[in-house]
């Protein structure tokens, strides 16, 4: 199960708003297949397990054991049923992580395995299991994305300097680490000051991967259409009280700003199927989310050699929970959870 777990994510950043997932078959102790889902609407980790078995092996298919690290699927999507595809080739012993609480599985698969007198062991490494989908388990449970803050400080407490204006605050390894966050999150968010101030491409320039949905905070559409954020290389949704429309790869999405903003934003991203979000800026709108107690995680990049003594402070987070530390160099990077969600 570890070794479907890391295979499983393998696929991040690539396979949502679909779970990742990792398969091995086992025969006497032996591996003769692995898998995970690679990419969303193509082979789910089981067919690509069973794909991956040579055609030596191929007699003892039907002999192994399937470990599984989330349920699996009953149900037609974009690719058939995986529980058909087992009960097809003979495997009589399955062992799988955690159960899918998606409405179209929430135990089906389990169900029809076991009505055919297949052998069924359940939520082995379940809490691991679950934690690896833990983007996917909240979209569907809470009905909104995963929620992770992300900014960077100096070591006196300012996310910008006087007016704005921009700091390198991070070195190159820790600005590396934060585009593969990027491309391991289905979407990223900022708001309207941090396009004027920064101009930022919010991409994964700095690393391999898809870059996530650009998600802009701009209510009046006061950004000019120069700014990069308006270039192709990733989807943009821009959330305004204006106007509704599509125009390329940009999506305009009207909310109502005199209302619970909050939650229009988050209402927009569950109904694009964005099942995660990282939080980047600025302080105004980190600071909302806090405020509001919307968000799952938090990592906080401090550079320890840094002190700019005027500027912009930085949020104030509560109710936060120390999961871990790292150090990269000077840059001290924290990992916190939600204390009033745990």
């Amino acid at each position: 199960m570890r070794r479907c777990i890391q295979l499983a994510k393998l696929g991040a950043g690539n396979v949502a708003p679909n779970p990742m997932v990792g398969a091995v078959l086992v025969y006497n102790n032996r591996i003769i297949g692995e898998g995970y889902h690679e990419k969303y609407g193509q082979a789910h980790a089981e067919v690509n397990c069973i794909d991956n078995v040579s055609v030596a092996d191929t007699d003892l298919i039907s002999k192994s054991i399937l470990y599984v690290s989330l349920e699996p699927c009953a149900h037609f999507g974009k690719t058939p049923p995986c529980v058909d595809l087992i009960l097809k080739l003979g495997i009589e012993h399955v062992v799988i992580g955690c159960s899918d609480s998606f409405e179209k599985v929430n135990g089906a698969g389990i169900q029809k395995l076991i009505d055919v007198g297949v052998k069924v062991e359940l939520d082995v490494l379940r809490d691991e299991c679950m934690i690896l989908n833990k983007r996917f388990f909240t979209y569907h449970q809470k009905k909104r994305p995963y929620l992770i803050l992300k900014w960077a400080q100096s070591n006196d407490g300012f996310i910008a300097g006087d007016n704005g204006m921009p700091l390198q605050i991070s070195n190159e390894y820790t600005n590396k680490l934060s585009h593969k966050w990027r491309a391991e999150q289905a979407s990223i968010l900022v708001g309207t000051k941090t396009i004027i101030n920064d101009n930022p491409n919010l991409t994964t320039r700095y690393w391999f991967g898809k870059s996530p949905v650009r998600v802009i905070i701009d209510s009046d559409l006061e950004l000019m259409t120069t700014a990069n954020v308006f270039n192709n290389h990733a989807d943009t949704i821009i959330i305004n009280n204006k106007k509704n429309k599509q125009t390329g790869n940009i999506l305009f999405y009207k909310i109502d700003f005199k209302e619970n903003v909050l939650e229009g934003i988050i209402k927009c991203l569950y109904n694009n199927n964005i099942v995660s979000c990282i939080i980047e800026g600025g302080a105004k709108t980190l600071q909302s989310f806090i405020d509001a107690g919307a968000w799952d995680e938090a990592r906080i990049i401090t550079n320890t050699s840094l002190n700019i003594q005027n500027g912009i402070k930085s949020p104030i987070l509560r109710n936060a929970l120390l999961r871990n530390q790292i150090d990269i160099f000077s840059d001290r990077i924290n990992f916190l959870q939600n204390n009033e969600l745990l």
